[in-house]
């Protein structure tokens, strides 16, 4: 059997309580190309286009401390915008197109290694209904 590298998955399965944005999208560097004077950015090697990385809460009150922030790559020719903050909530909800998901081994020191998950994105946008940042039950 022939599995795929990465996953596509619709955002709901991955955050059924939302995410919400905590940095800026900034591009990602390529170590292997760039020079300490000049900064190369990363391309995808499967679609030619800039990668991107924004940081991310999951507030799942289920997820492990471990597994609530994370980065999500964006493959795109320009920056994202971000959406603007909700006045009274310190941070961005969003939600992702085109997500996929990678899973890798992440091993911390001396601790046993555990599954882990990279995700990418095509584009991040504000949330479509409010019942994607909100419980599950409320949907």
């Amino acid at each position: 059997m022939a599995m795929p590298r990465r996953i596509n998955i619709e955002f709901g399965e991955v955050f059924p309580y939302g995410a919400f944005v905590v940095s800026e999208v900034t591009p990602l560097r390529d170590f292997d190309r760039s020079t300490k004077d000049k900064p190369v950015q990363m391309v995808d090697p499967d679609t030619g286009l800039l990668l991107w990385s924004v940081d991310v809460i999951d507030p799942d009150p289920e997820a492990r401390k471990a597994e609530r922030q994370f980065s999500v790559r964006i493959a795109a020719k320009v920056s994202p915008v971000l959406p603007a903050s909700m006045p009274e909530a310190p941070f961005k909800p969003v939600e992702f197109e085109g997500l996929t998901a990678t899973a890798y081994v992440a091993q911390q020191g001396d601790s046993r290694p555990r599954l882990a998950w990279s995700f990418r994105a095509t584009d991040l946008h504000a949330p479509r209904s409010s019942k994607s940042a909100s419980s599950p039950a409320a949907a």
